[in-house]
């Protein structure tokens, strides 16, 4: 497979890259219209619920399309889809049910395990990624405009137009892409720092007679104890896919 750039699309496709991305807008569009129709929608826990499932699927899927990329034997692709997949649904099942049973509920458990959430995937997950061979492998074969497309919340407003520029090749794409990244990990970071300083626990700094209680309930839990460990990791992946193909065209060079 001939690497000239950090995407691999067929050349046809390259031509009219808005497609990749066109179905976004009805969606987004029709999902925001649905909640302002049902204002009690948001609380239900069902968007929370379709959406979290919608992305996992999305996932699990695209890194399949990815492994069918690689040149490695059909059996050696299960084997490594099964060993990711498996223990990510696997989290996703264990912190949906904490959540459901309130274990993330402020003031009842010492230390607080809403940073324990958010910060022990990072720490056991990166290291793995970034060092894995096979991950490595799917992330050459897998076009750098997925795993930017896929994430979502506030820096998801800039995920489209930095994954359009992926798609169609345009120049800078790559430095835009990884300032992107950073971006995004910042913002996860002020985010989080903002949640634990008005949430209930020795991390709250911000007026503590007002607490954000409702950060530790389902489903608004779901966000910090899922959604930002897993975006983070989204974002460690893309950072080294986009190094992964700017070091192979430096040498090609």
């Amino acid at each position: 497979m001939t690497v000239a750039t950090d995407i691999a699309i067929p050349s046809s496709d390259r031509g009219q890259p808005w497609r990749v991305l066109l179905w976004l807008a009805p969606l987004t569009a029709f999902w925001i219209a649905l909640n302002y129709w049902v204002p009690a929608l948001p609380a239900s826990g069902v968007p929370s619920t379709a959406g979290r499932l919608a992305i996992h699927i999305a996932i699990v899927l695209g890194l399949w399309l990815a492994l069918e990329r690689t040149e490695l034997a059909p059996r050696r692709r299960l084997g490594v889809w099964l060993a990711i997949v498996v223990p990510y649904t696997l989290w996703l099942a264990i912190i949906w049910s904490a959540a459901i049973n309130g274990v993330f509920r402020p003031g009842g458990n010492t230390p607080p395990l809403v940073p324990l959430a958010i910060f022990l995937p990072v720490i056991v997950g990166v290291p793995i990624l970034l060092r894995s061979k096979r991950i490595g492998e799917v992330l050459d074969a897998m076009p750098a405009s997925w795993l930017v497309g896929i994430q979502d919340v506030t820096t998801g407003l800039l995920a489209l137009p930095v994954a359009y520029s992926l798609v169609s090749q345009s120049g800078g794409a790559v430095r835009g892409a990884i300032a992107w990244n950073i971006f995004g990990l910042l913002d996860f970071t002020i985010a989080v720092g903002i949640g634990l300083a008005t949430s209930p626990g020795p991390f709250q700094l911000i007026v503590p007679s007002v607490p954000n209680t409702g950060l530790g309930l389902y489903p608004t839990v779901l966000i910090p104890a899922f959604a930002v460990p897993s975006s983070i990791l989204l974002h460690v992946l893309s950072l080294r896919q986009l190094r992964r193909a700017r070091s192979r065209r430096r040498g090609e060079a």
